[in-house]
């Protein structure tokens, strides 16, 4: 059985030749990352290239692959969130924009149910009131009317809203079907959003991922610190045009309903009394993008769709002469008066802005608006003198534990030992390979798997070693000596591989972090360690031994 067929030497020697090629460019990390950098701007800009892309460009062969590991948080310096999305935000939000419809709806039946006011309630419910009582039952049918199918397969066949009356007064809410629903969406949307708010800034393979039922975690590597992470996804951005009723320098200024007082965001103690119903809203925003205005000053160019660029018209239409606020997170960035009918969906805001902060503005109402507001649980910053040091670390103890490892088989095992840790080497390089393939991201616990997996390789070489001494001391040619070490502790090998998989898997599938970036090396360092141990390092024996056919062997 040492005969191994040309065929499946071909095979493995070709493995190996492609796990090399592969994992090549991590060995000039630095050079291959401004190539593909200098590349992809490169093919961004129309094929156009500046002399400093050209210089980075050419740091790498354009025929060789060019692929890199992901460097997590720890090795590369970075900032790391967990925020808690507020889901309950969005029920209220949503009970308060039923107001106008169902408002509309009743006073289509004015004959029967009187007039219609709302009262006041809780967040996330909406009260209405009608004058005349006896109409009450006509009331909640015309608003359970404007009731919608739960769009989930959990609340396939119920409706959106429940919908009771209580004397005079109909109550109106979300059903739990529809709250499930809804947290379902929000989430989404927010790791939607947050993911187009930081790739908007072109930072390199970020960490965006749902924790929990209401939670998110959010690691961007390279950038400078949290504040400036938060800075930039910590705001819900949500823009609205609203009404103005008044001007006032008191804070403290009672509103009428459905308004409310909002301070100026660049004017200090000017506040605006605003009717709290917008006419547009930034979800019918489909651009923004910095400019500057008539006086060359920094400003925000925006485009409504199709919807909402009628609404704007038609609100501008009716009001000339008249202020409107523009409205950013209960802020009133600027309040032009309308000079006349602005058509076409289209406007520009202006404000004391910086060419930063205009830009900034720009990117946060492009990416959309969050759909909720979030609070911070965690928040670090790490910076990359951290990482390197890591990262320094991380190669000292690997190369110690190589080290250590090859003096142990070399000392204990000869020439088996020597051919045992060619084949770790070559173990190594194929893990490295097969992470460049996946985009998986190494982290410092990853590098403690791989220092594992050394370990655990050579323990595969060690059964298959002591088998082959055994049948050498009972006598036994050398081939078949090695052929019954390499065949009776296949099983022992395989047994040990496949509990430690489990293992691996269990922790990738519980675990979060650190845990799960030790299980994907793990995982993937005891798969290549079953078949550098196995056919490897056989391949290697009997090479040699095809080449030097000596009369006995030492194990």
């Amino acid at each position: 059985m040492l005969q191994i067929p040309l065929w499946k030497r071909v095979l493995i020697w070709g493995v190996c030749a492609l796990a090399i090629l592969i994992a090549l460019p991590n060995a000039f990390y630095g050079r291959v990352e401004s190539h593909n950098d200098a590349k992809a701007e490169i093919a961004d800009a129309g094929g156009n290239s500046t002399p400093e892309q050209e210089a980075a460009l050419a740091l790498w062969p354009n025929w060789l692959p060019s692929g890199l590991m992901s460097l997590g948080l720890d090795l590369r310096g970075g900032a790391h969130l967990l925020a808690e999305v507020h889901v309950s935000d969005v029920y209220a939000d949503r009970i308060d924009n039923m107001w106008p419809e169902v408002r509309d709806a009743l006073r289509g039946a004015r004959d029967q149910v009187g007039s219609v006011r709302r009262v006041t309630s809780e967040p996330g419910v909406l009260k209405v009131q009608i004058s005349n009582p006896e109409g009450i039952a006509r009331a909640v049918e015309l608003v359970r009317a404007l009731a919608q199918p739960v769009t989930s397969v959990t609340g396939m066949g119920q409706s959106d809203i429940d919908v009771r009356a209580e004397g005079d007064t109909i109550s109106v809410q979300l059903t739990e079907a529809e709250r499930a629903a809804t947290d379902t969406r929000t989430m989404l949307q927010s790791l939607e959003i947050i993911r187009r708010r930081v790739d908007e800034v072109g930072t390199r393979e970020p960490t965006i991922q749902r924790q929990g039922d209401d939670r998110i975690l959010i690691q961007v590597p390279g950038i400078g610190s949290a504040a400036e992470l938060k800075s930039l996804i910590g705001t819900t951005a949500q823009l609205t045009f609203n009404s103005v009723v008044n001007v006032t320098q008191d804070a403290n200024a009672q509103p009428g309903p459905r308004q409310a007082v909002l301070p100026s965001l660049n004017e200090q103690g000017i506040y605006y009394i605003v009717e709290t119903t917008p006419v547009v809203t930034g979800e019918q925003l489909v651009d923004a993008q910095p400019a500057f205005d008539q006086n060359n000053r920094p400003a925000v160019n925006f485009r409504f769709n199709a919807s909402g660029g009628r609404s704007f018209g038609d609100y501008t239409a009716n009001n000339i002469g008249r202020p409107f606020a523009i409205v950013l997170d209960d802020e009133v960035i600027s309040a032009p008066t309308i000079q006349s009918h602005i058509s076409g969906g289209s406007g520009i805001i202006t404000g004391n802005f910086t060419v930063e902060e205009s830009t900034e503005l720009a990117v946060l109402l492009r990416a959309g608006a969050l759909p909720a507001g979030m609070s911070f649980l965690e928040e670090r910053t790490i910076g990359p003198e951290l990482g390197a040091d890591s990262i320094a670390a991380g190669q000292m103890a690997s190369i110690v534990a190589m080290l250590a490892i090859a003096v142990f088989m070399i000392a204990c095992y000869g020439w088996f030992g020597f051919l045992a840790t060619v084949a770790l080497g070559i173990n190594i390089i194929m893990l490295l390979a097969i992470l460049t393939l996946l985009g998986a991201t190494l982290t410092l616990p990853g590098i403690a798997g791989i220092a594992l997996t050394m370990g655990m390789a050579v323990d595969a070489n060690v059964l298959i070693f002591e088998r082959i001494r055994e049948e050498l001391r009972e006598g036994k040619s050398p081939v078949r000596a090695m052929d019954i070490g390499f065949e009776k502790a296949l099983s022992a090998i395989t047994d040990s591989n496949v509990t430690g998989l489990v293992t691996a898997v269990i922790m990738f599938v519980i675990g979060s972090g650190a845990v799960r970036g030790f299980a994907v090396t793990m995982g993937i360092g005891i798969i290549t360690s079953l078949f550098t141990a196995v056919y490897m390092t056989r391949t290697l024996i009997a090479t040699w031994y095809a080449w030097r056919r000596p009369k006995k062997i030492v194990v």
